[in-house]
């Protein structure tokens, strides 16, 4: 089973970057699609990027599309979100997410319920 501990999150003024890391374990991970989400205090968790399990693959919310960048190395089984450009609104915590279900699927899936792992998240503050 695929395990993932979510890592650099923390404070940044607007207009700055954060590069959000997820570690995984687990011998599916390289063969699993992979998402970021993100839940902001009182509001619902949205989608924010996926990757297909070979990383050629990617998807993105309209609201970060040009400012995130969702990537993946399979060979240290690590998936990053590298975040420019930050905004307030970009304040939640961000969770890392496998769809072992979906093995080798070559789709960045953006449904939540297409992922059944899900890592215990990393606080991000937006500063204005």
């Amino acid at each position: 089973q695929v395990q993932l501990v979510e890592s650099g999150g923390g404070l940044v003024q607007a207009g700055g970057s954060l590069r959000l890391s997820c570690a995984a374990s687990g011998r599916t991970f390289s063969s699993s699609p992979m998402g970021w989400f993100r839940q902001a205090p009182g509001k619902e968790r949205e989608f924010v990027a996926a990757t297909s399990w070979t990383g050629v693959n990617t998807n993105y919310a309209d609201s970060v599309k040009g400012r995130f960048t969702i990537s993946r190395d399979n060979a240290k089984k690590m998936v990053y979100l590298q975040m420019d450009s930050l905004k307030p609104e970009d304040t939640a915590v961000y969770y890392c997410a496998a769809g072992t279900k979906y093995y080798y699927s070559s789709y960045a899936h953006s449904a939540g319920g297409d992922y059944d792992v899900w890592g215990q998240g990393t606080q991000v503050t937006v500063s204005s």
